[in-house]
């Protein structure tokens, strides 16, 4: 019997799971899938909680998704023992494993930064949306807050979901604006980028839109600290910024028992082939969703694509046969814009966001980089597509391959 180890019940370890029970022979496999808890959570509610979304609705049992002949383990994961082929968890038991997936996503990390989570103000006037408890006591704070100055902050890249705090601080502007009192209100989103986006083409279209909406942009800015006394954002080069209530990206880590294991960068995340997600290191492992070291958005979208390309180079890789599918970074991310609209971004490894029409040339009925009800409708539509379509394993019609139709080249 070979044994199939997955460590993470998250997106993509779920997913991977489902499909490879489909796929694999059952007389012949046994899959195992690991996680610390029974939870699994639709991270991308996470941005909905301090708005309007209800927090009961954004968990599920982990158990209940995953299909009948899949055996789930409840525990912590201590470190992976390649030379042995052990995964040794938190409780001191050990699972062997024949070939091993890793899916174990990557996580904030508040203590990183000075006067974060170790400061005053934590989950009082600073706060993050990043993780459950997180987007509920923020919740509490917005609730309170009537006028003031609001900084959206992201310490360092990479993030997961890089998109989402521009989301906020779009939902939070057209919060305040329902309100009335958005005139009482300063909004400045903080980042370490040059501009409001990592590509030339959507920076400017979203640094157009937070021009639009009257928030202002800091830039180019590297924090350093956070001066909880005098409750200001401060950065290596001298610049500081006060505020009322600072809504924070902690720096993105991955998982200790990778970097316990000897199997991530500096960042905790698992250097792998790019196209074909397998470990650098051990053939024997491949990584899926926000664990790795691919340089894309850390995303469901992206988790959802590299799953549906991995699952035939497994079963080549098991066969022993050169791996067919080259997965090419595809990423499809919806950026609440406010005002009942979104925006919608498409884009891999080597082709930056571009405007247009998707999935179709012209008809749409998606627009890129550009605001629109349907892309909102689209947002709100995914909840559903995940829980009932992307996580069980079936098909979507759309090309994990980026596609250049309806795309439109800048001008030169």
């Amino acid at each position: 019997m070979n044994k199939l180890l997955i460590l993470g019940a998250g997106t993509a370890g779920t997913m991977a799971a489902n499909h490879l029970l489909a796929t694999l022979d059952k007389s012949a496999w046994s899959i195992t899938v690991v996680d610390q808890d029974t939870e699994h959570r639709y991270q991308p509610g996470y941005l909905f909680i301090p708005f309007w979304m209800k927090p009961e609705r954004v968990v599920k049992d982990r158990r209940e998704l995953l299909h009948d002949g899949i055996e789930f383990v409840e525990a912590g994961i201590a470190k992976v023992h390649r030379e042995e082929r052990e995964v040794e968890l938190v409780d001191g038991r050990r699972l062997s494993y024949d070939w091993l997936v890793i899916a174990s996503g990557t996580r904030p990390d508040p203590t990183l930064v000075d006067g974060m989570a170790d400061g005053s103000l934590w989950r009082d006037k600073v706060h993050e949306f990043y993780t459950y408890e997180g987007s509920v006591a923020l919740k509490k704070s917005l609730a309170e807050f009537t006028e003031g100055r609001i900084l959206v902050h992201i310490a360092e890249m990479p993030i997961k979901c890089p998109v989402a705090p521009l989301e906020f601080a779009f939902l939070v502007e057209d919060h305040f604006r329902k309100q009335g009192i958005r005139h009482k209100v300063d909004i400045t989103y903080v980042t370490p980028l040059d501009g409001a986006f990592t590509k030339p083409v959507a920076s400017k279209e979203l640094g157009g839109l937070l021009k639009d909406r009257s928030i202002r942009l800091a830039a180019d800015f590297a924090v350093e600290r956070i001066d909880n006394e005098a409750q200001k954002l401060v950065a290596y080069d001298g610049r500081e910024l006060p505020f009322d209530l600072l809504v924070t990206i902690p720096p993105n880590v991955g998982q200790q028992f990778v970097m316990d294991s000897g199997l991530g960068n500096d960042a905790g995340f698992v250097p792998v082939d790019k196209h074909t997600l397998r470990s650098v290191v051990d053939e024997r492992i491949f990584v899926l969703g926000d664990a790795s070291d691919i340089p894309t958005s850390k995303a469901g979208s992206v988790a959802h694509f590299a799953v549906e390309e991995f699952i035939d180079n497994f079963i080549a890789a098991v066969d022993g046969r050169p791996l067919p599918n080259a997965f090419d970074g595809h990423a499809n991310c919806f950026i609440e814009s406010g005002r009942g609209q979104a925006m919608l971004l498409d884009f891999n490894y080597d082709t930056q966001p571009l405007k247009g029409t998707f999935p179709v040339p012209v008809v749409g009925p998606m627009t890129l980089l550009k605001p629109s009800r349907a892309n909102h409708l689209g947002k709100l539509a995914f909840e559903q597509i995940y829980w009932k379509m992307l996580l069980p394993g079936h098909k979507l019609p759309v090309s994990s391959h980026m596609s250049m139709a309806g795309k439109r080249q800048p001008k030169e």
